[in-house]
């Protein structure tokens, strides 16, 4: 058709997901239909490779970046956190779906696998009116251990004690290894990468006494059974964009921004521009142990807690700000200003000068966990 629109995505099974989503709730809002392009990413080729050797978050969305700019596709869609806080000159975010549970979830093997019930619902992915900024979880999750055992997790003290205090741990994020250190001293961090398929089956066989995953990719692609907790961000602050779905367009593309435009939620959009305001606002670094979580507490108000922890755990600056929606961008930057006057620049530049192979590696999915 000659008013199709080609929307460029990896291709990987989430951001498969992702771009049919977009697909979808363009067309169902009357726009026209979406022919889906596949591009692989320098991420995708470079599996075994530390990300702060080869060009950090950048690797997960620049070829489809450059096929944007070259005008071989009409719009991009991506996990936001995968983007870098500054995007290229003539490129804009148009457009984001609602956020998914932006929490950080931990998965046990199977011999642990949990008995579930919970209070949190899922937006459907469907429906535009869905919440999206999601404030206020609470989970019990029932898990049996060996043969007889039997433990509720309700509490961080809980999964402490049910994987004591040097568990195996899969998970190659700085963000999540630094806030971790500090709740399992002595826990053993391996990066694991592969589709979500491979990385829980490698659980299984016991490679590993846990994963630490995005809830939102696990709840996307239907394996929200395999969250046994749900880390609160008082104890391990997600990733700033994380749970949002972005649509990258051109910013003179007035035809595509458009389209786009029926898709928004505002709220998620907002949260997404106080989230990414903090982290240019702390020097816009790819591989940082910076955590941000802007959360709607009335109509018109959102709440940014943010985080930035040193690599060992040893040291963390932590603030809270409260702002009007319409101005995210500015609450970002205020939240921080905050954080550097209290010594996050400090911590930033240790860790950037300390990252080791072992903890500089990011899941690509920072689009597919």
């Amino acid at each position: 058709m000659a008013d199709e629109l080609r929307l460029g995505t990896r291709g990987s099974q989430l951001a498969l997901w992702q771009a049919s989503s977009v697909a979808a709730r363009i067309a169902a809002a009357g726009g026209p239909a979406c022919q889906i392009v596949v591009i692989k990413t320098s991420g995708d080729r470079l599996q075994n490779a530390p990300l702060s050797e080869v060009g950090g978050k950048r690797l997960f969305v620049k070829e489809i970046e450059d096929a944007l700019l070259r005008r071989e596709i009409d719009l991009a869609v991506h996990s936001s956190k995968d983007m870098p806080a500054v995007l290229p000159d003539g490129l804009v975010i148009a457009g984001v779906l609602p956020r998914e549970d932006p929490r950080d979830a931990v998965v046990l093997p199977v011999r642990l696998k949990p008995d579930t019930t919970e209070d949190w619902t899922t937006p459907d992915a469907g429906t535009s009116d869905a919440p999206s900024v999601v404030s206020g979880f609470s989970r019990t999750v029932t898990t049996s251990v060996g043969s007889g055992f039997r433990r509720t997790l309700t509490s961080i003290d809980d999964l402490v004690a049910a994987l004591g205090q040097s568990p195996s741990i899969g998970t190659g994020s700085v963000r999540r290894i630094a806030q971790l250190t500090r709740l399992f001293p002595g826990a053993r961090f391996t990066p694991i990468r592969g589709n979500l398929d491979t990385r829980l089956r490698k659980l299984d066989d016991g490679a590993h006494d846990a994963l630490v995953l995005a809830a939102a990719g696990l709840r996307r692609l239907g394996f929200e059974n395999r969250i046994s907790f749900a880390l609160p961000p008082t104890a391990c602050v997600p990733a700033p964009g994380q749970g949002i779905v972005a649509v990258e367009i051109r910013e003179d593309d007035a035809r595509v921004r458009e389209f786009v435009s029926r898709l928004d939620d505002p709220a998620a959009g907002a949260a997404l521009a106080a989230e990414r305001a903090l982290v240019e606002a702390l020097g816009g670094g790819c591989q940082t142990p910076v955590g941000a979580l802007a959360t709607l507490v009335e109509d018109d108000m959102i709440e940014l807690v943010a985080a930035v922890i040193a690599l060992d755990g040893s040291r963390a600056v932590r603030e809270r700000g409260l702002g009007p929606k319409s101005d995210a961008a500015a609450l970002g930057a205020r939240v921080g200003a905050a954080l550097l006057a209290q010594g996050a620049d400090e911590i930033l530049a240790e860790a950037h000068s300390r990252q080791s192979p072992v903890v500089s590696i990011n899941s690509p999915a920072l689009t597919d966990d």
